[in-house]
């Protein structure tokens, strides 16, 4: 008795067939076998309904539960249109994309069109409640009713969170949602360079399409301890007073931090132009930027011929914070296709402040509980996973790199916040800029006693490490030795010769804007420096003396220069002849 109950209780499957034109007997029985087969069922354990839907076009789709299989002329040119779009090739004729679709209808197998479906549930400032799929990945793109796309962001037990990458305008509740059963992803390729775009790969610099030769998930596992190798490749900036204190390493992840309108993006970009020639692949990725900023940007980059080897990856302030999100990531992946070439690769994030607040916006709509700050509780790995990918590979593994420059905005100096102490735990050092200086018109305004690099000395060539010897040790009696005496009258000889040292070191590590200097011409300025060939010189006409001595070795000592960039070791014999050739200039000046 008690069986037949529950055997009268059963749920029937519930079926729907949505046709343009009814099925006949045959495709109606094949239907049915399929459905049997599939879920196990008898037929009269099915419960069918046949729906005309003339928009499909013509063929039929079966919905069972949350699972759809598309059959239709319309779901095949989909498939189509997407099979073009990922493999981002260009159809030379309408007779391949009419081959294609015959391909497509000659092979058609229900299996191969099962696909998950849910509804939209809700909608609101960009973010997507989605009820019906079950199995959904995190990161997997779905495709809604109206064709935007979205990631899943957030997974429940009775919903999914998707951020959308495009307008909500078009959808509404109840709006089919599709899976697409693939993890979010860019096209990468050497046809990049030189282009402007998106978060989302897509060019919008009005230049036309992109030829991509590789496609990468936006967020991809960090090279393990035994892929990467140490770091002992200098990258020079061409910034005198970045490479002589604080050096960056191929492979290194080095923090440039400070106020807003402190000269930050400046290093960031001054150091892409030094890379002209040096064999290294940039990539700079604007987050939450103004338009006009990152059109600035590249036009400094053309002006200067960089933008041949680098890629500009732009979310500005109007786009989505979903697409700010995914910008940084975006942008390593295309950068991690080159350094498993066994490339050089440098990129910059400009900056990671709007990042985390892009980030902070997302979880705040998905309902994740804050954390410290107001900021949720894993923004410290949403920087850690992106900056971990950044290394130096062994040369099994081609030898190839990734040097960070991560830009974080502080408020009143404050380098103690919550963002940027997550951040600098994360780096091998940072570039703290300074308001003070920077008004007070030391450009770049770097702060030598808050700066470091932990790689320090291994990432310098021999002539450079020679060349700049105390100079950081004297910069910091300097600063505080000007302190005590700024209120002094009477001072005697060896404090003030040391004072006047110290503000011509001040004066040798002023820079103007995108003129980076070779390793050559940094180490002999530091020559002159540091062995006091330049004391004595009116702080005022520094800068002239400084460029006169310059042109006096190209013009004179080129050999000096040859030497230098060739061997790049400062010998003692080639120390002395720096220095009589400096105090020659000296002597004439």
């Amino acid at each position: 008795m008690v069986q037949k109950t529950a055997d009268e209780n059963k749920k029937k499957l519930s079926i729907i067939i949505s046709y343009v034109t009814a099925p006949d007997e045959g495709q109606y029985n094949k239907i049915i076998n399929f459905l049997s087969k599939k879920y196990e069922v008898n037929i009269t354990d099915m419960k069918i309904d046949l729906v005309e839907e003339p928009q499909l076009l013509g063929g039929f789709i079966i919905r069972v539960g949350n699972q759809e299989y598309d059959c239709s002329m319309r779901g095949l040119l989909n498939q189509v249109k997407q099979e073009v779009f990922d493999s981002n090739k260009n159809f030379s004729s309408s007779e391949e994309i009419i081959s294609l679709l015959k391909a497509k209808i000659e092979n058609l197998e229900f299996e191969k069109t099962e696909k998950e479906i849910g509804f939209v549930k809700s909608i609101g400032d960009g973010i997507v409640a989605v009820d019906g799929i079950d199995h959904a990945m995190f990161g997997e793109i779905v495709i809604f009713e109206s064709g935007v796309k979205g990631m899943v962001q957030d997974i429940r037990s009775d919903e999914i969170g998707c951020i959308l990458f495009g307008s909500e305008n078009d959808l509404k509740e109840g709006s089919r949602v599709i899976r697409t059963g693939k993890i979010a992803g860019v096209f990468v390729g050497e046809n990049f360079l030189g282009r402007v775009v998106d978060a989302l790969g897509t060019p919008i610099d009005g230049r036309g399409e992109i030829l991509a030769e590789d496609f990468r998930p936006i967020e991809c596992k960090a090279p393990s301890i035994v892929d990467r190798k140490s770091v002992n490749t200098p990258l020079q900036t061409g910034i005198l007073a970045i490479d002589s204190m604080f050096p960056i390493g191929r492979g290194q992840r080095e923090l440039i931090i400070g106020d807003r309108q402190t000269g930050k993006t400046t290093i960031a970009t001054d150091t892409i132009i030094n890379q002209k020639g040096q064999n290294v692949i940039c990539i700079y990725v604007a987050i939450g930027q103004k338009a006009s900023t990152v059109a600035k940007v590249e036009n400094t980059l053309r002006k200067h011929g960089a933008m041949d080897y680098t890629i500009i990856v732009s979310s500005v302030a109007s786009d989505p914070a979903s697409l700010q999100y995914i910008a940084p990531y975006a942008g390593t992946s295309m950068a991690e296709y080159f350094m498993y070439k066994g490339k050089d690769v440098l990129i910059v994030y400009d900056d990671l402040t709007k990042h985390a607040v892009a980030y902070r916006s997302l979880s705040l709509l998905l309902e994740r509980s804050p954390g410290r700050e107001a900021y949720p509780g894993d923004v410290f790995y949403l920087h850690s996973r992106l900056l971990e990918r950044s290394s130096k590979l062994v040369p099994e593994l081609g030898g190839g790199s990734i040097t960070a420059l991560p830009i974080v905005e502080t408020q009143a100096n404050d380098v103690s916040a919550y963002i940027p102490t997550n951040v600098i735990s994360i780096t091998d050092g940072q570039i703290y800029l300074e308001s003070d200086l920077f008004f007070a018109g030391q450009r770049p305004a770097v702060n030598v006693g808050l700066s470091v690099s932990r790689v320090g000395g291994a990432a310098q060539t021999k002539a450079m490490k020679k060349s700049s010897g105390s100079i950081r040790i004297d910069l910091a009696q300097y600063r505080e030795m000007e302190v005590f005496t700024q209120f002094s009258s009477d001072l005697d000889e060896a404090t003030f010769a040391q004072l006047n040292y110290g503000k011509g070191l001040m004066e040798l590590l002023k820079q103007p804007l995108c003129e980076p200097l070779s390793m050559a011409k940094q180490v002999i300025l530091l020559c002159a420096a540091t062995k006091k060939c330049m004391t004595g010189i009116d702080t005022k006409r520094f800068k002239e003396y400084k460029n006169g001595l310059l042109e006096f070795f190209e013009q004179y000592h080129l050999d000096i220069i040859q030497e230098l960039e060739t061997t790049k070791v400062l010998s003692e014999d080639l120390e002395k002849r720096i220095l009589k050739a400096s105090s020659d200039y000296k002597s004439r000046w």
